[in-house]
């Protein structure tokens, strides 16, 4: 399980979209949660989107592997098709917060990966926030504060980038990914393979 986490619009999304364009055996986390639909989002694709009740039926039921409230709204990472993908033999990328990471973590931390994207300053991420053209002012500000308490929790993480130029953010993360799936304990069948090398197999 390899998490991206950040401030909003520090990068972790575009990050997690290009590795998934990169990486044929890598697949995302879709998220449910009870915010509403933004126009052109897809159900099961974007998000799963929830009503309040529901979520809260998903949580009770132990159907999330994680779940945290964010901007007044509910997001959570359904369990099944994560473990789906896992047993498949897949790799799978999460674009959530520190909160949810720390609920991973708990759970699963021999199999998690997580990296945190921060800005090159606060007055870029401020731009960039502007720049998307989907927030008020006043969510704008609600986001900077937030985006100050969030870049506290870099030091709970394996990796930190620096996301100044992205295509040098997202080669770095590639770097990571390729790296953490050569280490020994993930090296499935290596075991068997070293047997055949010693009997000249």
């Amino acid at each position: 399980m390899f998490v991206l986490s950040s401030p909003s619009g520090a990068g972790k999304t575009t990050v997690t979209r290009a590795l998934l364009r990169n990486n044929a055996d890598l697949e995302v986390s879709v998220s449910a949660t009870t915010r509403p639909r933004r126009p052109g989002e897809v159900q099961g694709q974007d998000y799963y989107f929830a009503t309040p009740q529901e979520f809260d039926e998903m949580v009770e039921a132990g159907d999330m592997l994680e779940h945290a409230k964010v901007f007044g709204h509910y997001y959570g990472t359904p369990r099944r098709p994560v473990e789906s993908a896992l047993k498949d033999g897949k790799d799978v990328v999460f674009d959530i917060d520190w909160q949810g990471t720390q609920q991973l973590a708990e759970i699963a931390r021999e199999d998690l990966v997580t990296v945190f994207i921060l800005p090159p300053s606060r007055q870029e991420l401020e731009r960039r926030l502007r720049a998307r053209g989907r927030d008020t002012d006043e969510d704008i500000r609600h986001r900077m504060d937030k985006a100050s308490d969030e870049m506290t929790h870099y030091i709970e993480y394996d990796y930190v980038l620096v996301n100044k130029d992205v295509e040098a953010t997202i080669e770095n993360a590639q770097k990571i990914l390729d790296a953490e799936r050569m280490k020994r304990h993930r090296a499935i069948g290596m075991s068997d393979f070293v047997k055949g090398l010693k009997q000249g197999i």
